[in-house]
């Protein structure tokens, strides 16, 4: 069984795609993995993955790549993390000053944590030097100091995708194990493009991939 690495856009793994002369397109094959280009956001990314699971050869592991942004400023831009837990961080209701999540109000789970890789499935170790932390996946990435007050004290994210809850979801629903790796491209702040550091993110995390998928 294969590995398939999922991504929102191909711009996120531009030197994989050269690294191993990846044709064009958002499916691609390889004896040893398969690339799928989601598009970006949560719905795009459930309806891709989803799909592409539910009719497809069965896979040891769903590697989830991209870069995101950063609530801890301790963490430099650049890093690689391993998330181990998402959140829905939005799906829910507003009870005047507080937030039902979807668990409050009885109508599913908002929460997901990777299934656990068994013991046949030989991986390296690169993913275990990577720092575990919490993301949450949101439709609306955050740039309002209050917004960003308020979703810290609910939740204390360490990161913020568009996609990543979404890719745990549609693993844990045909029960594939799967692993998140984001690289912080930049922190969550007021939007301030001149601080964003995408290049170095993008750079990192290709190269983790690449000898990650050169290795496993």
């Amino acid at each position: 069984m294969k590995i398939l690495v999922v991504a929102a856009t191909r711009a996120e793994l531009a030197g994989c795609c050269t690294a191993f002369e990846l044709a064009e397109g958002n499916f691609i094959q390889t004896p040893h993995f398969d690339l799928l280009i989601t598009g970006v956001g949560m719905t795009a990314t459930a309806f891709a993955l989803g799909q592409h699971l539910s009719a497809a050869t069965r896979y040891k592991l769903v590697l989830n790549l991209g870069i995101a942004g950063c609530f801890d400023r301790t963490i430099p831009l650049g890093s690689l993390v391993n998330i181990v837990r998402d959140d829905f961080s939005e799906l829910g209701a507003e009870n005047k000053d507080e937030f039902l999540t979807i668990e409050d109000l009885g109508f599913g789970k908002s929460s997901y944590t990777p299934k656990d890789i068994p013991s046949f499935v030989h991986l390296n170790d690169l993913q275990l030097n990577l720092p575990e932390v919490s993301g949450i996946t949101v439709n609306k990435v955050h740039g309002n100091k209050t917004s960003i007050q308020v979703l810290t004290s609910r939740l204390s994210p360490v990161t913020e995708s568009m996609e990543g809850a979404a890719v745990f979801y549609c693993c844990a629903q045909l029960n594939i194990p799967c692993i998140q790796v984001r690289s912080i491209s930049n922190y969550v702040e007021e939007r301030n493009r001149d601080s964003w550091k995408i290049g170095l993110a993008i750079k990192n995390l290709n190269d983790w991939a690449i000898e990650f998928l050169t290795n496993s």
